[in-house]
């Protein structure tokens, strides 16, 4: 399916949730929820909330039929997500099907040099929610390359997390995870419907 074929299609309802007109998305992208940075004392900060928020999004999004892609980071020699180490592994259990999907990436975009953008065409996909980790990092390029083709994002600002980013003597004192991945959200401009919870999204097939 052509972008204009896409975008021919009609716009799915508006749905009230929390007491705001959201509209329901037609894919989740779930971004590097790998061991490594989800589990053990290596984790990102407040990684169980993360991956809740994440739960929340697959079950809601696989019950609604929509399209959902796990993106999975194949770090160099010697990461904590080096391919076939423990920490490269999903955390959280795949389904897979025709409607769901795993794509390994080799850089932080996740529409780099994989089949993303060919499976979201296929899908009739018009609009995505972001989730996963890091905030600043594969998030953030992904959801910027999604916008700059012309989707829809929604980047729940509780389903997104990275870390703390250490003090630099004379440069700047430490910036907590939470402040990093607020300011990740906002570079990315007044496009991302970033400031809502994973409680108002809602999925559509």
């Amino acid at each position: 399916m052509s972008r204009i074929e896409r975008d021919s299609l009609p716009s799915p309802v508006r749905r009230e949730v929390g007491g705001s007109a959201i509209t329901p998305v037609d894919a989740l992208i779930v971004v590097d929820m790998q061991s490594a940075s989800v589990s053990g004392e290596n984790a990102v900060p407040d990684a169980s909330r993360l991956l809740d928020r994440t739960t929340q999004l697959l079950d809601r999004a696989r019950e609604a039929g929509a399209v959902v892609v796990h993106l999975q980071n194949d770090g160099p020699p010697g990461a904590d997500d080096e391919p076939d180490t423990p920490g490269w592994e999903l955390y959280l259990a795949v389904e897979p099907g025709p409607r769901e999907h795993v794509i390994r990436k080799p850089r932080d975009d996740g529409f780099d040099a994989t089949s993303l953008g060919q499976i979201l065409i296929a899908g009739g996909v018009r609009s995505v929610a972001i989730c996963g980790v890091m905030s600043e990092m594969c998030v953030y390029a992904t959801a910027r390359t999604a916008l700059a083709r012309g989707y829809r994002v929604v980047l729940p600002y509780d389903a997104h997390g990275t870390y703390t980013i250490p003090a630099v003597p004379g440069v700047s004192e430490e910036i907590p995870a939470h402040v990093v991945s607020r300011v990740a959200a906002w570079s990315l401009g007044d496009q991302p419907e970033n400031t809502i919870p994973t409680t108002a999204v809602t999925f559509t097939s």
